[in-house]
């Protein structure tokens, strides 16, 4: 099966809703996620195979030279084939071509190895205020 990735693809609602679910463990949500991606992301990529959507990735910006990486997520029968990694290299070449500078990501630390050794990023000192 072929996976393919599409930056700003045209994702419904409900499809990316029933995913985040899957994948962060929490109820399916009515959440407009093509309003809140048109309104306050640089971009956002989406893994597709057989039609179905099995990936996303949403790339947030400072309107300069800063992006950063929100809700990666990969449905189950996706993992461990690659698919968050190339959703993560689609985003970071897009945030490249669009003359951002850094690209930042935040995760839990189950998650280190994903980000650190499969996506390539550095560990750097940051800040955190729980609100």
């Amino acid at each position: 099966m072929t996976i393919t990735y599409e930056w700003r693809g045209d994702f419904d609602n409900a499809s990316l809703n029933a995913l985040h679910a899957e994948g962060f463990g929490h109820p399916v949500a009515g959440t407009d996620w093509r309003a809140r991606v048109e309104r306050h992301s640089l971009g956002w990529v989406c893994a597709w195979e057989d039609g179905g959507l099995i990936g996303f990735l949403n790339v947030v910006w400072d309107g300069g030279a800063h992006a950063f990486l929100l809700d990666t997520v990969v449905a189950g029968h996706g993992r461990g084939r690659g698919v968050g990694a190339a959703l993560v290299a689609k985003g970071a070449e897009e945030a490249r071509a669009a003359r951002c500078e850094w690209l930042h990501v935040d995760f839990e630390e189950h998650l280190r190895p994903f980000y650190f050794d499969a996506c390539g990023f550095e560990e750097t000192a940051a800040g955190l205020i729980a609100l």
